[in-house]
């Protein structure tokens, strides 16, 4: 009966003994499609043969370098990705039985083998590890799932705000690409009734970029806590920044904001980020004395200047990460900058966060965006 390979392979046979791999290539030669056969007589050719165009792998656990189950376990190192078939003795079906448990996809005994038992179990074996594979990647896809939602959340903490004279809404959207950033944000209001906003974009993308805005947001939501003033605030930042950045070559900008006990008065330091738009009386505009300084990481001594912002009785803040301005609109050479952003809030008539998201086309990057409205009742 023809064995039943209807696409050519290529498979390698390590076997040292002559007679069994000539049994082993005559019956593989019966397949409707005869498979690419490489011989290999020890463990040492076998590693100069194990090339990635090798689709399946028959191994003898009788080698002259390798004992047992010693010569599955460096192919199965060898080649993680290639299904792996053992051939056994008579007396070492047990012997098989434990190479499927160490990770070969299925053993044979010599003495039994046919042309189409042998097809079949090339064929199963390959289509096992290939199930493998897809399991093991929907498995770290789901920790990665897991992990990146663990990041984010940290990212993207509950406000500490007791005030109900402040309307707080933020909104958080990936970027087009999937991978987490590290754009984060917080609110805390501190005992005098202060309240407290920062926004922060670390470059890069990745879950090292992502943890070190964790780290950032928390050291900041502390010091706010523990009272320490912005100057310090910023140079501590700074600090921790280098401390704990994997390259020097990445930095963080960011955007503070501090809004007066009576709500009518806002300092700002604007640390190499995008100028925060603000709704007061019925104006829209970015404020516009900006940046404060550069962004955390770059220079050693560097400073940032308090911007002095009055904010009135009826007003409207939104701080932003760049992937807002950055995202594609109409053609998709096109972005919509500050000034579109600023068109959109004004046809609007308002700080509408989702309206606003849902005019915004293609994000390249993260969207982080948090608004505070003051609330007059």
């Amino acid at each position: 009966m023809t064995a039943n390979l209807s696409k050519t392979l290529t498979l390698l046979l390590i076997e040292d003994d002559d007679g069994d791999a000539f049994l082993v290539e005559e019956l593989l030669n019966q397949a409707q499609a005869p498979p690419r056969i490489f011989r290999a007589r020890n463990l040492r050719e076998a590693k100069e043969q194990l090339t990635p165009q090798i689709q399946c792998v028959l191994v003898d656990l009788s080698l002259p370098d390798a004992s047992r189950l010693e010569a599955l376990e460096e192919v199965l190192a060898l080649a993680p990705h290639t299904a792996v078939l053992v051939l056994t003795g008579l007396r070492d079906v047990h012997v098989g039985v434990s190479a499927v448990q160490s990770g070969a996809q299925d053993y044979l005994v010599k003495g039994d083998v046919d042309a189409r038992l042998l097809a079949r179990s090339i064929r199963y074996a390959m289509e096992r590890k290939r199930a493998d594979l897809a399991q093991l990647k929907l498995v770290q896809a789901e920790l990665t799932a897991q992990e990146n939602a663990r990041l984010e959340s940290a990212l993207l903490p509950s406000p500490l705000l007791r005030s109900t004279a402040i309307e707080h809404v933020t909104r958080y959207l990936p970027g087009s690409g999937g991978t987490l950033a590290g754009d984060f944000f917080d609110t805390v209001q501190t005992p005098d009734g202060s309240v407290h906003l920062v926004i922060g974009d670390v470059c890069g993308h990745g879950p090292d970029e992502a943890a070190l805005g964790v780290a950032l947001r928390i050291a900041w939501r502390t010091l706010v806590l523990a009272g320490q003033p912005d100057d310090t605030l910023l140079r501590t930042l700074d600090t921790l920044l280098r401390a704990e950045r994997k390259a020097p070559e990445i930095f963080t900008t960011l955007c503070t904001a501090t809004i007066s006990p009576d709500l009518s008065h806002a300092t700002m330091r604007v640390v190499g980020h995008p100028p925060p738009l603000l709704v007061r009386d019925g104006e829209v505009r970015v404020v516009t004395e900006v940046p404060s300084g550069p962004p955390l990481g770059i220079f050693a001594d560097a400073e940032w200047a308090v911007i002095d912002v009055p904010l009135g009785t009826e007003w409207s803040m939104m701080l932003y990460t760049d992937g807002l301005i950055e995202a594609a609109v109409g053609e998709p050479s096109r972005l919509l900058g500050v000034e579109g952003l600023l068109d959109l809030v004004r046809a609007h008539g308002a700080i509408d966060l989702d309206r606003l998201i849902s005019h915004v086309g293609t994000l390249s990057d993260d969207l982080a965006v948090v608004m505070v409205r003051r609330c007059n009742t």
